[in-house]
């Protein structure tokens, strides 16, 4: 057996056709990967092989074929195959050789692929940026991918008596059932034949295992599909020696085995996660979230068509995220990619508005073509359904402060979060209470429009009188929410807040100490900022926080539109930095702001914590190391914007403005009389639960107020600045927010996942371009070359005697 693998190798590397065979997969293998603009590694800009994996099988369907197709029938050819049969081996031993020789010349065919990886690991930036454990997973996917041809291979050339027809039989062959499968499926979209069409295809499998991810159902498909074509091969070479029925009886055995051992790898499931930071692994939260799934969870996610190279990558992580999460929830995500403008039938405009009224708004870029720059629509935006309930969600996390690949990398690593989110929302049956307070004068229902609408979503969202709510009512509230009030709490409304707060509830507070709007600036030019009393402090005191009696002065910060003067009597305008409004610029690791866009306040106070026993506290917003805190009463003038601030007058630390608390809260209440009305109910008060809870303290409420058309009377969404025309993130925020305060799972950890970036390195590209060409498409056929000089020197040494 072992002689026959050898001479079937040496064979095989003593005529030109076999080099010349290698040759011509490594040269086009080349030129896709480096030369080829629409597939070339230099154009994509990622640190990735990716490219390759993919290409990598259309190529095998011809070389395997090429290399398989005299295995058997060029036996038969030359008159040597009754001479083999001669031979003191089983059928069974010859088939395994010459399936062993030809796997091994796949094998080392591959190898010189390896020019690529190192090429790419000193282009990365930095050198080395690279995963490599994700290189070394994909090519186990590739070697599984070749034994699996090299077994369709075998039986064609078992089959055909000539080894043209082999080669072309067998490149049709694996063609078919590499991509016909997955082609079928589409054809019973949402019914059971489409999973077993999918799953009876290669291309499902090999997508899975050339991530890096070894699975261990994608690893017994790949074993028992090539185990299926050797006994094929088997019964084939063997027909004469066999009745029909006793042919058929060992192909039904097989299958049974296969069956039971692929149910088994199904019940059983388990995976090698080879990439560094294990991006294919899900958490146990999310694991636990699928569990939970009684009905088919469908997602259509609009990331379709020509896409730049950054969204193409994120439209695969997103494939990728959906087939783990699918293959967690056992088959109960049923997913599809579309094209939304390919839908709409020429009237774009009217489809996107459609769209944008279902919550899914489009996102336009300028992307870079050979003609120049070219406007470019796209929805990053995927839709659950389940059941008759209906959610979008966002997949780009914009921010405008960090580079546009940052920005997708952020995108592909909160994927996760993202979808197990939804997920949960979408399937919890039944929608949280939040609660924004109302008789203080807090924000109107115009000014948080669009973030009770935003929250509407996911929750039922509401306003809460603390005068008429009862104390079972409060218990059913799952966020109260705070937006900036202007006048005092009584003490009752302070009791039910401490009662909410006893029994569980969770808080944000979004409050204001100072008293100074731009709106009256604007007639008289100067307003004396002052201290709002609100009652608040002892309250915030106990829990840990206090919020002080001034006003942040930051140098990064928004413009405001201020009259400059008058031209044909229409009113001229010009945008000014406005120190008051600043600008905060997420730096703090925790989930709630991670990786979010910076976020716009007005007359922003400063925040401290204090101590407080059993309470955690983590300051998550901060303004600028070049801004400064204003005690009040202080004179605020739109003079001010003619000033030139010294930076030296504003350099600091960062004042915090935001504070998350967790923990027990103690009771404000506690051995204090109860309020008045209360006497009778509450005379004789129990201990307080001491449930453990969270709260948020902004000490700005303008971060939840969206800004308004004065003509219209319309609100624009939260976070857009009408006079720079730019979205920030304060909608994000608030929504992650009020999902943390709502989670009590730990989903909202899942935001804390890194997947690092890996770029090449495109100054290096650029000036050196054709020499990494040169070498990748030359480097792999140099190597072969020493090869062929090599056995030939060995094989002219051995015989030359």
């Amino acid at each position: 057996m072992f002689s026959i693998l050898i001479k079937d190798v040496s064979i095989f590397f003593h005529s030109l056709v076999g080099y010349l065979t290698i040759a011509l997969f490594l040269v086009v293998s080349g030129l896709f990967l480096w030369v080829f603009p629409e597939t070339s590694v230099p154009e994509y800009g990622y640190a990735t092989l990716t490219g390759f994996f993919s290409i990598a099988p259309y190529i095998f369907m011809f070389l395997i074929p090429a290399i398989t197709m005299r295995a058997i029938a060029g036996e038969r050819e030359e008159g040597t195959y009754e001479w083999l049969m001669t031979k003191p081996i089983s059928y069974w031993q010859l088939i395994l050789a010459k399936y062993a020789s030809c796997l091994l010349i796949v094998t080392m065919a591959i190898l010189p692929t390896g020019v690529y990886y190192i090429s790419i690991y000193y282009l990365g930036a930095p050198v080395g940026n690279i995963d490599t454990g994700a290189v070394i997973g994909s090519y186990i996917g590739l070697f599984l991918l070749g034994a699996a041809f090299c077994a369709i291979g075998i039986f064609i050339s078992a089959v055909c008596t000539n080894a043209v027809v082999a080669f072309l039989l067998s490149a049709f062959l694996c063609f078919t059932l590499f991509i016909g499968f997955d082609y079928l499926s589409t054809l019973f979209v949402d019914s059971a034949l489409s999973e077993a069409f999918t799953y009876l295809g290669i291309l499902a499998h090999y997508d899975s295992v050339s991530r890096g991810v070894l699975d261990l159902r994608d690893f017994c498909f790949f074993i028992s599909f090539s185990a299926l074509f050797l006994l094929l091969t088997y019964l084939f070479i063997e027909r004469g020696r066999k009745t029909v029925w006793g042919q058929l009886k060992g192909i039904i055995l097989l299958l049974v085995a296969l069956l039971g051992v692929n149910f088994l790898a199904n019940y059983n499931f388990f995976r090698l996660d080879f990439t560094s930071e294990k991006r294919y692994t899900l958490s146990e939260v999310s694991k636990d979230v699928l569990r939970s799934l009684t009905d088919d969870l469908r997602v259509v996610v609009f990331l379709e068509g020509e896409l730049p190279a950054g969204f193409q990558r994120l439209k695969g992580a997103t494939k990728d995220m959906l087939a783990d999460l699918k293959a967690y929830a056992g088959g109960q995500i049923k997913y599809t990619f579309i094209n939304p403008l390919s839908e709409s039938g020429g009237q774009e405009q009217s489809y996107v508005e459609a769209l944008a009224a279902r919550g899914i708004e489009p996102t336009n870029l300028s992307v870079k073509t050979s003609e120049g720059l070219s406007q470019k629509t796209i929805f990053p935006v995927a839709v659950l359904m389940y059941g008759d309930e209906e959610l979008p969600v966002q997949l780009l996390q914009n921010n405008r402060f960090i580079n546009p690949e940052d920005v997708l990398n952020n995108s592909v690593q909160n994927l996760e979060y993202t979808f197990i989110n939804g997920i949960k929302k979408i399937t919890s049956g039944g929608k949280p209470i939040v609660a924004f307070t109302e008789g203080h004068g807090e924000l109107n229902d115009l000014q948080v429009y669009d973030a009770m609408h935003s929250l509407g979503i996911t929750y039922q969202v509401g306003r809460l009188n603390l005068d008429s709510i009862s104390f079972e009512t409060l218990k059913q509230i799952k966020v109260m929410v705070v937006a900036k009030p202007q006048k005092a709490f009584p003490e009752l409304h302070k009791f039910k807040i401490d009662y909410f707060v006893q029994h569980g509830g969770k808080v944000l507070w979004a409050v204001n100490q100072t008293q100074v709007e731009l709106d009256s600036m604007r007639n008289s030019g100067n307003q004396v900022a002052v201290a709002r009393s609100l009652n608040l402090d002892d309250m915030l005191f106990k829990y840990g926080v206090r919020l002080n009696y001034n006003l942040i002065a930051d140098l990064n910060c928004a413009q405001i539109p201020l009259r400059v003067g008058e031209v044909g009597g229409a009113d001229q305008f010009q945008l000014v930095p406005w120190l008051f409004y600043p600008i905060l610029v997420p730096k703090a690791t925790h989930p709630i702001i991670k990786n979010i866009d910076g976020i716009r306040s007005e007359f922003s106070g400063t925040v401290d914590t204090l101590p407080a026993v059993n309470i955690k506290k983590e300051i998550i917003l901060r303004s600028s190391p070049f801004s400064k805190a204003l005690n009040v009463p202080t004179l605020i003038s739109l003079d001010m914007v003619s000033q030139n601030p010294k930076p030296e007058d504003f350099r600091s630390t960062g004042y915090p403005v935001g504070v998350v608390l967790e923990g027990a809260f103690p009771s404000v209440f506690k051995n204090r009389p109860v309020p008045e009305p209360l006497v009778d109910t509450f005379s004789c008060r129990q201990q307080s639960p001491q449930l453990s809870g969270k709260m948020i303290v902004l000490s700005d409420g303008n971060i939840l107020k969206n800004e308004i058309n004065q003509q219209e009377r319309m609100p624009y969404s939260l976070g857009w600045d009408r006079a720079t025309q730019q979205q920030y993130g304060n909608k994000t925020l608030l929504l992650n927010m009020v999902d943390y305060l709502n989670d009590e799972s730990g989903i909202i950890a899942l935001r804390e996942k890194e997947v690092k970036l890996r770029l090449l390195d495109k100054l290096l590209i650029k000036n050196d371009k054709l020499f990494w060409q040169i070498l990748n498409v030359g480097g792999p056929l140099l190597l072969l070359f020493l090869f062929g000089l090599l056995q030939h020197w060995i094989r002219k040494r051995k015989y030359a005697h």
